[in-house]
């Protein structure tokens, strides 16, 4: 959601497609972010609740459109698994949150020169 006026909200919402597929948005931000957070896929996964098959194919999805390596995945074993964000992946969420924010202030400007001191009609 973004700024209230007139007791009016206005709601963007975007995402990023690869030939048409999409590739990218607010969903699966959050997801690598958990992962970053959690260390884990499974926990990352259930922190946005999702099931771990879910989030698997997103990253697959979007390592393979974007073609680079968001997540780098150790395997469990002794000392159990883990999952970390590459400087990639992490470059990644900074231009969208850049690209986010970016379109919000557009969306903002727009919307109060269309409805700024009108009424709601």
């Amino acid at each position: 959601m973004q700024k209230s006026h007139n007791g009016l909200d206005i709601r963007s919402k975007i995402w990023i497609e690869v030939d048409g597929e999409p590739v990218f948005g607010r969903g699966r931000r959050f997801l690598l972010e958990a992962i970053d957070t959690h260390g884990s896929i499974n926990r990352a996964a259930k922190s946005v609740d999702i099931s771990f098959r879910k989030a698997w194919g997103h990253i697959k999805v979007m390592e393979a459109r974007l073609d680079v390596q968001l997540v780098e995945r150790q395997t469990g074993g002794r000392n159990g698994g883990g999952a970390t964000l590459t400087d990639d992946a992490r470059k990644f969420l900074k231009k969208y949150e850049a690209l986010e924010k970016g379109v919000q202030a557009i969306v903002d400007k727009r919307f109060r020169s269309i409805f700024g001191g009108a009424s709601h009609v």
